[in-house]
């Protein structure tokens, strides 16, 4: 019986370098970490600061990384799978998913789905020239679910590495219910692995996902593990966060954090807040306890407070 493999999605500004190392250390549970999205460098330069930083095989050491590129220049894409190819990397993943509109109005992310000639034009140089294998992050489309029987032809013609599905349309964002038939239809055909990603936000949704796909190998987390950073462990059999288990968690993070961005930390976390309040039995109370604060002491204030008067939910559960 093959073993559940349980990833974190590429979530830009929630899942770098700084919460992957800090996460494995206190929680662990996660198999492999996908960077959030990185615009390849021009052919002939190398990885700049940031990206640098979050690509550092030093800096991933013991963690098994996959970098995620977002481009619709194959040369490019191929040039970046290069570099990555020789800090040691074993794979690159293409991001098709991404629905924000200023990237979609560039054609990168879901961008790319628009024309399914031209994703497959774009991809058959990618597979070609890329040094490392590839995998794709998808939506099913920009509009509606029925663009997706068109781009999936596309896919089974490809050597793909993997396709990582995440059922909603470019239109949808994050809203309303992921739709899984399209998800277990790529199941079905594929020749090549086939994660999902979408939603599953505590173990009866993934029970729910392998009693109506048995076949499902590879689940990808993301706003799960961010309001319940325990969240892989749990699928897994493993305990619930216990109280002290977060705040040692959190003031890791956050010095982490100080240590790289300095006073912008506190709008850092606060984005990490936004997740994290939903580990506790009145999230809302937690919102308001974080939401105003500017400055690094007015922050500390605050969590001192949220842990000491704030009970953790029963369960853990990201609410939309």
């Amino acid at each position: 019986n093959t073993p559940m493999l349980l990833t974190l999605a590429p979530m830009e500004s929630l899942t770098g370098i700084v919460f992957r190392r800090r996460h494995h250390e206190f929680f662990g549970g996660v198999d492999r970490y996908y960077t959030p999205f990185i615009t390849p460098p021009r052919a002939g330069s190398s990885f700049g600061g940031r990206v640098r930083r979050e690509v550092d095989p030093a800096a991933n050491r013991g963690l098994d990384v996959v970098p995620q590129l977002i481009t619709k220049n194959a040369d490019e894409f191929a040039w970046a799978a290069r570099l990555l190819a020789e800090m040691g990397y074993a794979e690159v993943n293409l991001n098709l998913g991404c629905p924000s509109g200023t990237v979609v109005a560039k054609g990168r992310g879901a961008g790319l789905l628009r024309d399914p000639d031209g994703l497959e034009a774009f991809l058959r140089d990618v597979c070609r020239a890329s040094p490392l294998p590839v995998s794709v992050k998808t939506r099913l489309g920009i509009q509606d679910d029925a663009e997706y029987g068109r781009i999936l032809e596309v896919y089974l013609r490809l050597p793909l590495k993997e396709l990582i599905v995440h059922p909603r349309v470019q239109r949808d964002r994050y809203q309303g219910v992921p739709r899984r038939e399209p998800y277990g239809e790529t199941l079905r055909h594929a020749p090549f692995p086939v994660a999902y990603n979408g939603d599953v936000f505590g173990c009866e949704d993934l029970d729910a996902l392998l009693s109506a796909y048995p076949d499902t190998r590879h689940v990808m987390l993301g706003r799960g593990i961010l309001a319940n950073p325990a969240l892989a462990r749990m699928l897994a059999g493993g305990p619930a966060a216990t109280a002290d288990e977060l705040r040692r968690f959190h003031d890791r993070l956050f010095d982490a954090y100080r240590e790289e961005i300095g006073g912008n930390a506190v709008f850092r976390m606060k984005e990490w807040w936004s997740y994290a309040r939903f580990s506790f039995a009145d999230p809302l109370s937690v919102h308001r306890a974080v939401r105003k604060v500017r400055r690094v002491d007015e922050y500390a204030d605050a969590v001192e407070r949220v842990f000491a008067t704030e009970r953790l939910a029963r369960v853990a559960r990201f609410q939309g």
